[in-house]
C-alpha cells in the first residue's frame, strides 16, 4: 500500500545498529525501528511544522512540500548523519534538520535550526507531531505527557519512546484531535490516551533578522517508562552539539578503521565510504544479522518483504566487509548463523534478527551453502584458529545436509527454490553454491586434519561439477541452462509434451502431482555464478566465456543500460539492476577485460541515488531509482568491484 506516510522509496537511512531510521528527502522520518533493525517497526507518523505569526493561518510542515516548501538534503561527509534544509519564499524562517542516531545509546537526535531570512523580527511556534503505532499496531497504544520530564511518552506493550527537547515546551496534547489542534497551532494540554498520537510546541518570540535558534528534538527508547526516561536524561545531560561531534567522530574513526578506498577517484572514494557505512547500519549490533534493506512494504503488497537476513545476500556483504579489514562485523554475522541453523543442518531461506524462522516460500539450497562458503573467506582473511573451531560443528552439519541432498538422477543438488525466491527447480546456480559450500567445508575439514571428511566432501563437490558440465550445457543459446527439472503449471507441462520437449512427473505421498521440464532455457545472470564466485570453472572457460557473452546480449537493458536479472523479468517491470550489472563487472575483471569492467562499474555509480546510496534496481526507461533503498548487496557488490580493480592495478 503506497501512501504519503509510508511511501516504497526512500532517501535516506541514519541509526546506530539498535535504531534505524529511513527518511525521505524532505527530512521526513517515515520509519524507526529499535532495539533491532529489522522489527519491530514503530512510528505511524511524524511531521515538523511551524506557525508563524502574521504569516500562516495554521501550521505549515516544513517536512513536505505543499506550502512552496524546497528542500535541500545530503548526508554530514564521512557519517551516517543526514541534513535537510528547507526553504519557502512565502516564508521568512528556513528549516535546517540534522537527525543522527548517537552510537551505543538508546536515542535518536534532530537537531532543528529555524533562521530568520526576513528583514523584521519574526514570532513562530515549532510544532512536533508524533505518532508511534509500536509492534506495528493500532491497538492498545498509551500517549502521555510526563510533566515532570517535560516529555511525551509513547507506551505499548515494552516499547517506550520518550520524546522531549533540552528546550521547555510550551505547549502539549496527548490523544484524540492532535492532528486537528496541530495544524491550527494550538494544542490542548489533555495529558494523557489511550491512542498513538500526541503533539508538543514551542514558543519562539521575536528572533531578529540574520538571528538562529536550536531545538534539539530527542527520541528517547526504553523498555520501561524508568529506562525510556533515563535514556532521556542522558540525551539532556549534554549539549546537543556534544551529541553531534561525539556521533561525527564515531564514523570517522569506523571509516579509519576500515581500509581507504582505493585509487584517487573522488566519486568512488565516496561511493566507497558510503557503502561502508550503509553496511554498518545493515548490521544488527545486539544479534550480528545482517539485513537485505530496510523494509518498506510491509503490507507485502509489492513483494515478500526485504527486512530479513538472507545467508546468500550475507556471504556476498560479510566477503566484502573482510576486504577492506572490517572483519568484526563478519565474524559477529557468523556467530549469529550458529543460531540460524536448522537441526538438520540446513539453513532455510531468511531469518528475523534473532535466528528464527521469517517468512518463507520453502528451502533455498543455495543459501546454507553461501553460508559456508562464506565462512572459509572469512577464514582466509583472518587464519583465527579460535573461529575455525567455534564455526566447525555447524560446518559439519552443514556440509552433511548439502552432500545429501543429491539428486540420484543428475547428480546435481536437488529441488528447492531459487535464488530470486521465485521457481522450483534443480538450479544450475544453486549447484555452483553447493560445490562452493562442500569445497569449503572440504578445506575446513583438512585444516582441522579430518582427511576422511575432507575427501568426500572435494569427491561430492567434482561429482557435482561433472554434472553440471554433462547436463547443464545449452548449445543453442550458448549458455548453460538455468536449470533442469524446473515445476511448471500443468498447462505449461502438456504445451511441452505437444512441442515434443522433455518433461516428467512425480507424485507425493498424498497423491499430488508436480509437472517438470526437463530443462529450463532462460538466460539468467546467476549463471555467472558457477564461475565468480563458486569457482566451479575458471572464468576463461569457453562455455563460461560465452555464457557472460551471451547474458550480456540478451540482458543489457536496451534504453538505460545495465544487466536485468534474466529474458522477461517481470519484477517490479523488469529493470536492470545494480548488483547484477556488477556481478558481470566482477566476471570481466577476473577474465582481465578491464575496460568493460570499467564501463559496469561506471555505470553502478552514475545511478546511485542523490544521497549516495545504492538501491536494487533502476527504471528502465527513465534511469531513475526505481526500488529499494539501500541494498545492503548491492553495496557490497560495489566493494568488491573496486577491490577487485585495484588488485589488479586497474582502478585508475
Amino acid at each position: 500500500m503506497y501512501t504519503t506516510k509510508k511511501p516504497y522509496l526512500i532517501d535516506a537511512i541514519v541509526g546506530n545498529s539498535r535504531f534505524l531510521a529511513s527518511l525521505g528527502r524532505t527530512g521526513r522520518i517515515y520509519r524507526l525501528w529499535w532495539p533491532h533493525i529489522d522489527y519491530p517497526q514503530h512510528v505511524d507518523e511524524i511531521r515538523s511544522g511551524l506557525h508563524i505569526e502574521g504569516t500562516t493561518p495554521g501550521t505549515t510542515w516544513f517536512d513536505g512540500e505543499e506550502d512552496g516548501w524546497r528542500h535541500e538534503a545530503s548526508y554530514v561527509p564521512r557519517t551516517n548523519m543526514f541534513k535537510t534544509t528547507a526553504v519557502s519564499e512565502r516564508f521568512p524562517l528556513s528549516a535546517e534538520t540534522v537527525d543522527y542516531a548517537v552510537p551505543g545509546e538508546d536515542f535518536v537526535v534532530r537537531q532543528y535550526t529555524f533562521t530568520n531570512r526576513g528583514e523584521t523580527p519574526v514570532s513562530f511556534r515549532f510544532m512536533y507531531y508524533s505518532s508511534f503505532r509500536s509492534m506495528e499496531t493500532s491497538f492498545y497504544h498509551t500517549t502521555q505527557f510526563d510533566e515532570a520530564h517535560d516529555s511525551l511518552m509513547h507506551l505499548r506493550h515494552e516499547y517506550i519512546f520518550s520524546v522531549s527537547s533540552s528546550n521547555v515546551c510550551t505547549e502539549y496534547q496527548a490523544g484524540a484531535n492532535v492532528w486537528e489542534n496541530a495544524q491550527t497551532g494550538h494544542l490542548n494540554g489533555h495529558g494523557i490516551d489511550m491512542k498513538p498520537d500526541g503533539a508538543l510546541c514551542w514558543h519562539m518570540e521575536k528572533l531578529e533578522p540574520g538571528a538562529a535558534v536550536e531545538v534539539p528534538v530527542y527520541i528517547a527508547a526504553g523498555q520501561t517508562r524508568a529506562a525510556a526516561r533515563q535514556s532521556l536524561a542522558k540525551a539532556k545531560s549534554r549539549p546537543h552539539t556534544y551529541w553531534y561531534a561525539f556521533t561525527e567522530s564515531y564514523w570517522h574513526q569506523f571509516l579509519n578503521g576500515a581500509a581507504p578506498a582505493p585509487g584517487s577517484r573522488s566519486d568512488i572514494c565516496e561511493l566507497y565510504e558510503r557503502s561502508l557505512l550503509a553496511m554498518k547500519l545493515m548490521s544488527d549490533e545486539k544479534s550480528g544479522s545482517v539485513v537485505a534493506a530496510p523494509e518498506f512494504d510491509e503490507q507485502f503488497s509489492r513483494c515478500g518483504g526485504y527486512s530479513y537476513c538472507w545467508g546468500r545476500d550475507a556471504a556476498f556483504i560479510t566477503t566484502a566487509l573482510d576486504r577492506v579489514g572490517l572483519t568484526e562485523l563478519s565474524a559477529k554475522f557468523y556467530e549469529w548463523t550458529l543460531t540460524a541453523q536448522d537441526p538438520d543442518g540446513s539453513w532455510q531461506q531468511r531469518h528475523y534478527h534473532d535466528g528464527r524462522l521469517a517468512p518463507s516460500w520453502g528451502l533455498q539450497i543455495d543459501e546454507g551453502a553461501s553460508i559456508i562458503w562464506g565462512m572459509w573467506q572469512h577464514y582466509l582473511q583472518v587464519q583465527d584458529d579460535a573461529f575455525l573451531h567455534n564455526v566447525w560443528p555447524a560446518v559439519e552439519r552443514g556440509a552433511r545436509f548439502l552432500a545429501g541432498y543429491i539428486d540420484a538422477e543428475t547428480g546435481l543438488p536437488a529441488c528447492s527454490m531459487d535464488l530470486w525466491e521465485e521457481r522450483f527447480a534443480e538450479h544450475t546456480y544453486s549447484a555452483g553454491a553447493v560445490f562452493g559450500g562442500l569445497t569449503a567445508a572440504a578445506s575446513f575439514a583438512e585444516r582441522l586434519g579430518k582427511p576422511g571428511l575432507a575427501s568426500e566432501w572435494s569427491l561430492a563437490a567434482k561429482r557435482i561439477r561433472q554434472s553440471i558440465g554433462e547436463l547443464c550445457w545449452n548449445e543453442e543459446k550458448g549458455a548453460f541452462y538455468r536449470a533442469l527439472k524446473l515445476a511448471v503449471p500443468e498447462a505449461v507441462y502438456r504445451e511441452a509434451q505437444q512441442q515434443a520437449l522433455g518433461t516428467s512427473v512425480s507424485v507425493n505421498a498424498k497423491g499430488y502431482t508436480t509437472y517438470f521440464l526437463e530443462h529450463d532455457p532462460i538466460v539468467d545472470i546467476s549463471l555467472i555464478g558457477i564461475s565468480v564466485p563458486f569457482g566451479v570453472f575458471p572464468a576463461d572457460d569457453p562455455r563460461v566465456v560465452r555464457t557472460a557473452d551471451t547474458i550480456e546480449q540478451y540482458l543489457t537493458s536496451p534504453v538505460v543500460g545495465g544487466i536485468k536479472r534474466y529474458e522477461n523479468d517481470h519484477y517490479i517491470g523488469g529493470n536492470p539492476w545494480i548488483l547484477t550489472t556488477l556481478w558481470l563487472c566482477h566476471y570481466r575483471i577476473h577474465r582481465g577485460q578491464y575496460a568493460e569492467a570499467k564501463s559496469l562499474l561506471q555505470w553502478a555509480i552514475d545511478h546511485r541515488t542523490a544521497a549516495g546510496l545504492l538501491p536494487e534496481q533502476v527504471d528502465k526507461q527513465t534511469g531513475e531509482t526505481a526500488w529499494v533503498v539501500p541494498l545492503t548487496w548491492s553495496h557490497a557488490m560495489f566493494i568488491l568491484a573496486v577491490t577487485l580493480l585495484a588488485e589488479h592495478g586497474q582502478l585508475d
